[in-house]
């Protein structure tokens, strides 16, 4: 037994001088295992920033997209007011109604919502007017249980709001002596949940807990009627504790791609198109600037080099209803003919030389170029005045870079015989140079309106377009700097831009950007934040994030959901441009063998997209690499489709050029036949279904013979009763993702087995 025991204490005193060795290695290999752990903890970390940062400038330019097809929208709509005056032949016109609308006199009497009754069924919130304390709490309590208020509670409410902003100035003066600290929000964007965490965690509205929700409280977000509900009737309950300043989406055409028109439409089937013409005249009422202790201006887009507060105290804002429209005016004031007759003396004198390339040039228009060239519409005047009034100053209230420079008006360069105040505008066969007449008051006042709802903060010195936005400007540290030393001023508070950390600082701290909303573009995108001002004027800054789903997921979870959204919308747009995009490829592939280099792919893209996009960084995701490192183009396709089968015209598909018209102006379709259909009953008649289509595809130039438009309208009629179910429509022009598609067939296909072994 002596001998066991020693030789089992021996074995003992091995396994622990092993056991030493392993837990304290020497100190070069732990260092060594220690830099390795933290070389690729580095090269995880940036890769997986790489992909937040792309999916997010993926995100950015497509909603920045979205925000030009509304301009170009809007100026269809202006388009056919011009050209369109009556739509059916029975009453006015539709798009008229929409941005000229007639006021109802049933809405001007103040007490029109007590000829509505409440039903005894109606289980939701009842209020009464003035407002108390349990009245906003029980539309708390009813929007947090999903109920909805009544049309008649929302009309009286908006009534009496409307009535109180009418004595609001445009640019509102808080002072933080009576009281401790005033919160700053920005963007909701119908995000209910939200607004009620910034209640819940930083109290609700009161004399003690002063609020300024800075604009943009409607649209995308589903709940967009109880979150500006809430807003006026809080502002209703304390007018001196609760401001408000009107954002770029308070405004009625922006409401009609984005959800808003929509969401009341659905909510509040028998009263909506009164409580939306109310919310249009309230939008309109809304203050454009706070300014708090003199000290810190707070506006929702930003600023321009001709901002001029004094100016902008002075305007009636009520009347710029929608920041999309440009005030309406005529060549007539700008004297084309004296102009004309002064222009053609100076070409005659020209030589020989330059009317011959002039002919040749003219030659070679297509008929539809020539046509568009020998006159003006007046949305075309509208765009020259534009021009010459935002020639005074590098910025530009709207524009659009999709519109082709031969349509537009244009500053002459300056020459020995052209002065600097004139324009050159097309009429009749040529461009005839007119003096630039000084803006009319009103064009003044939207253009001042139009800057401080859309601009946004560059980097770079001065004030050029927003291109990227299509309206407003870029105004860089100097404009900043510049206007407030010019007010006394030290500060810029504004929103309009979502942020990832739900705040940014720029121009050496003189803006702030504060975005509200959050998980804007997908779950886990991007936090909220609000800001609190005290007497000290120093801001501080409250972060949250809205999510049930997102405190359970990794931050390479979070990041992968957002950026395979990302992809897909991208996917998306690609699909939607796939003609342009290949006849771009096929220019660059002389010998048919459907790949190019990746250089080549990359600047077809960004030239046909225009969303400033890493493409060489997102090229894994979107196309194929073939053997020998080129690009296999088609493959960029692949994997997208259209919902349903496209409709059948006379035994074939849908003429390419039209269905990917459908495609890619699916979301303005959609906004033109909701606004066509009155009833809302889904149909609307072949008839106004040509006259728009012929009328959309003119203004857009897009060469569609209307042969094949009556042959669509014939097709998907199916009932041949001469109205078509525009949802159906749409629905077989939405793009969808093929690995989406199977896996919906597949779960169908599941169904009907687990329905087919229920009923043996």
């Amino acid at each position: 037994m002596g001998c066991g025991t020693s030789v089992a204490t021996e074995t003992q005193v091995k396994r622990l001088e092993t056991d030493e060795a392993v837990r304290s290695p020497s100190p070069a290999l732990t260092m060594k295992a220690a830099v390795l752990i933290q070389r690729w903890y580095r090269r995880y970390m940036a890769r997986l920033e790489m992909r937040r940062r792309y999916t997010w400038n993926i995100f950015q330019s497509i909603e920045y997209a979205g925000e030009q097809e509304q301009l170009q929208l809007s100026s269809f709509f202006t388009y056919m007011l011009d050209n369109f005056t009556q739509l059916n032949g029975n009453g006015p016109d539709l798009i008229s109604q929409l941005l000229d609308p007639v006021v109802d006199p049933w809405l001007d009497r103040e007490t029109c919502y007590n000829l509505i009754s409440v039903p005894e069924s109606y289980t939701g919130p009842r209020i009464s007017f003035p407002l108390t304390v349990s009245d906003t709490a029980a539309l708390l309590s009813a929007f947090k249980e999903q109920q909805i208020l009544h049309a008649k509670y929302v009309l009286q409410l908006l009534n009496e709001t409307k009535k109180l902003l009418k004595q609001m100035p445009n640019i509102v003066h808080l002072s933080t002596s009576y009281t401790k600290e005033i919160t700053i929000c920005g963007d909701l964007h119908g995000r209910l949940d939200d607004l009620l965490l910034i209640f819940y965690k930083n109290g609700l509205p009161s004399a003690e807990t002063p609020y300024l929700f800075n604009g943009d409280f409607v649209d995308r977000g589903k709940k967009s009627v109880e979150v500006v509900t809430l807003l006026f009737a809080y502002l209703l309950l304390y007018p001196d504790h609760m401001h408000l300043n009107r954002g770029n989406h308070e405004d009625h055409i922006m409401n009609l791609r984005y959800g808003f028109t929509k969401e009341v439409m659905l909510k509040y089937k028998t009263y909506g198109h009164e409580i939306l013409q109310l919310f249009q005249d309230v939008f309109s009422l809304l203050p454009i600037a706070t300014v708090i202790d003199g000290k810190i201006l707070i506006v929702h887009g930003g600023i321009s080099d001709q901002t001029d507060l004094e100016f902008l105290s002075s305007v009636e804002r009520y009347k710029v209803k929608s920041a999309l429209r440009f005030p309406r005016c005529s060549l007539e004031q700008l004297d084309i003919g004296r102009s004309y007759r002064l222009a053609k003396r100076m070409r005659s004198t020209d030589s020989p030389r330059s009317g011959s390339s002039h002919s040749y040039n003219e030659s070679q228009r297509s008929p539809r170029q020539r046509k568009r060239r020998c006159g003006l519409s007046s949305q075309d005047s509208a765009a020259s005045t534009s021009s010459s009034s935002s020639s005074l100053s590098s910025s530009s209230s709207l524009c659009s870079p999709r519109t082709p420079s031969s349509l537009s008006p244009r500053p002459c360069p300056p020459s020995p015989r052209m002065p600097h105040s004139v324009l050159q505008v097309p009429f009749l066969d040529s461009l005839s140079s007119v003096p630039l007449p000084s803006p009319p008051q009103h064009e003044q006042e939207w253009k001042q309106i139009v800057d401080i709802l859309w601009s946004d903060p560059k980097t770079q010195e001065g004030c050029s377009p927003n291109t990227f936005r299509g309206g407003g400007c870029y105004f860089g540290p100097d404009v900043t700097k510049r206007l407030l030393l010019q007010h006394g001023l030290q500060l810029l508070i504004r929103s309009h831009e979502c942020k990832q950390e739900g705040y940014e600082l720029c121009h050496d701290g003189q803006v702030i950007t504060i975005f509200s909303a959050s998980n804007y573009y997908e779950v886990g995108s991007n936090r909220g934040a609000y800001i609190k001002l005290g007497r000290e004027l120093v801001p501080r800054f409250y972060q949250y994030q809205v999510s049930r789903t997102t405190r359970k997921l990794t931050l390479t979870q979070r990041v992968q959901a957002a950026e395979g959204s990302a992809l897909r919308a991208l996917k998306e747009k690609l699909f939607a441009h796939r003609s342009e995009l290949m006849t771009g490829f096929q220019q660059f592939d002389q010998s048919d063998a459907g790949s190019i280099t990746v250089s080549e792919w990359a600047q077809v893209l960004e030239a046909i997209l225009r969303l400033d996009l890493p493409w060489r960084t997102l090229r894994p995701h979107l196309a194929r690499l073939t053997p020998d490192g080129s690009i296999e183009y088609q493959s960029c396709f692949e994997d997208m489709g259209p919902g349903v089968p496209l409709p059948q015209v006379r035994g074939k598909q849908v003429a390419p050029n039209l269905a990917e018209t459908v495609f890619r102006y699916r979301t303005d379709i959609e906004i033109i036949f909701n606004i066509i259909d009155k009833d809302h009953s889904g149909l609307i008649s072949t008839e106004e279904f040509r006259h728009t289509w012929r009328l959309f595809s003119t203004h857009l130039g897009i060469d569609i013979d209307d042969t094949a438009i009556d042959d669509l309208a014939r097709s998907i009629d199916f009932n041949k009763d001469g109205s078509i179910d525009f949802t159906e429509f749409l629905e077989a022009f939405r793009v969808v993702h093929k690995l989406d598609f199977k896996e919906q067939l597949g779960e169908k296909v599941d169904e009907v087995k687990y329905s087919g072994g229920k009923h043996l």
